[in-house]
This record gives structure tokens, sequence and C-alpha cells, in this order.
């Protein structure tokens, strides 16, 4: 994946897009408000990161079991991984700023 670009992620690719590197995953649901306001949000984060770290986003209501494991209980939820493992998360809306820097410091 080249930087700067948000990726779907699913129940199907996951793993391999969370396996190596740094990677923020939206935990987000259609019929979240908050969610549909981070949206945009995101994008900025990914644009500012570029090629440094990816972001990525799972609808919680089609990959259940995976949203299951994370132990994601609201929504939205960003889950920051490092070579596929949780090193910290967010939760709720955030300012792109805060969401960069929380990604940065994993770097």
């Amino acid at each position: 994946m080249s930087g700067g670009q948000m990726v779907k992620l699913d129940d199907e690719n996951f793993d391999a897009e969370t396996g190596s590197g740094v990677t923020l995953v939206d935990f987000y649901a259609d019929w979240c408000g908050p969610c549909r306001m981070l949206a945009p949000v995101l994008e900025q984060v990914a644009a500012d990161l570029g090629a440094k770290a990816k972001v990525g986003k799972l609808d919680i209501d089609k990959s259940h079991k995976i949203a299951g494991n994370f132990q994601v209980t609201s929504v939205p939820t960003m889950i920051l991984f490092k070579d596929g493992k949780e090193v910290n998360r967010l939760v709720g809306l955030r300012e792109a700023k805060e969401i960069v820097d929380f990604v940065t410091a994993a770097l």
C-alpha cells in the first residue's frame, strides 16, 4: 500500500495489512455519528503520515470477529498496531494533530 491512503480492512486482509510496520486501525460503524465525523480527520492523518504508517478502517458490523478479538465495545476506537501487535488505543472523536502525535510516538 502506498503512503497517505486509507485502506479498508476486513476479516480476510486484516492480519496481512497490520502484520508489519505501524498501522492505525479505525474501528467504526456506518450508523455511528462520531465515526462519520472522524472519517475526514483520518484522511488528513493518512496524508500527514504519508509512507511512515498505514491508516485503515474496519467496519465492526461486517467484521464482528476481529472487533471482538480486540474487545472493541464502543466506536470510534482507534487501535495502533506495530508489527501485528496492539501498542495503544484511543477511543472517541479526536483532532488530526492528536492522532498524528499518537501514531508518531510508536514509530
